[in-house]
């Protein structure tokens, strides 16, 4: 087993949560943390198992349909259970493929055209954005719309960005969720919970009293990283 080193938070007892960072249509590479996690439960085996996908599944990477199709079949890492978040490129794929003009715009700016490609979207239909919904499957489409915003496990929590600091969990905007760099980033006070999130790259894992950064830029050269949480204890799997 890889070290491990004391966390800044604390799992449940008997409960070990895999957390994966941003994909960004890197197949191969989260097929490959899927695969480890796999062989480490089969080595190190426990009560109860849940894989947490922070979001930003979609866009900038060669392969989002593969993704979204792992996603939406069978994973390899035999896990309890299982949770899939939204990202903020996924708020945009919705909306794009939803008819709303500036967010084709948007979405097109920040990787849209990978995912795009990645379904075989014709070039003549690349300039109808109405028709781009043609050509995504209805299951990837309702994948997407069932993403969850939170999820918290002891006193984790799990979001794709992160939170407005001094604001309640409950009281927490989808928008700030999805999207927030600072003062979220920056804040060094501690709460009750300690925030894991992905959304912001960076060439290594964060790891401070109030949060924990685990998006390394998969998509730009960096490792897709998983966070391993067991009782008082992190450790990271990378591909």
């Amino acid at each position: 087993m890889v070290s491990s080193s004391l966390a800044p938070g604390r799992m449940p007892e008997g409960r070990r949560a895999y957390v994966v960072g941003d994909v960004h249509g890197c197949l191969d590479r989260l097929v490959s943390l899927h695969w480890q996690i796999a062989r480490d439960l089969a080595a190190h085996p426990v009560r109860d198992s849940v894989l947490v996908h922070l979001g930003d599944y979609v866009d900038r990477g060669t392969d989002s349909a593969g993704v979204l199709w792992l996603l939406g079949g069978a994973l390899a890492a035999p896990v309890t259970r299982r949770v899939d978040l939204r990202g903020n490129h996924e708020l945009l794929m919705i909306d794009a493929l939803s008819g709303n003009d500036m967010a084709v715009g948007i979405w097109l700016d920040n990787g849209g055209e990978m995912t795009l490609r990645s379904y075989g979207v014709p070039e003549t239909v690349g300039v109808q954005p109405g028709r781009w919904a043609e050509h995504v499957p209805a299951s990837h489409l309702s994948f997407i719309r069932g993403l969850d915003m939170m999820h918290r496990e002891g006193n984790y929590l799990f979001v794709h960005a992160g939170i407005r600091p001094g604001v309640p969990i409950r009281a927490q905007k989808p928008e700030d969720l999805l999207w927030i760099r600072e003062p979220f980033l920056s804040d060094r006070k501690p709460r009750d919970v300690v925030v894991v999130h992905g959304h912001t790259p960076r060439p290594e894992v964060e790891v401070f009293e109030n949060r924990i950064g685990i998006d390394t830029g998969a998509v730009m050269g960096g490792a897709l990283t998983c966070l391993v949480l067991e009782a008082d204890q992190m450790r990271f799997l990378s591909a």
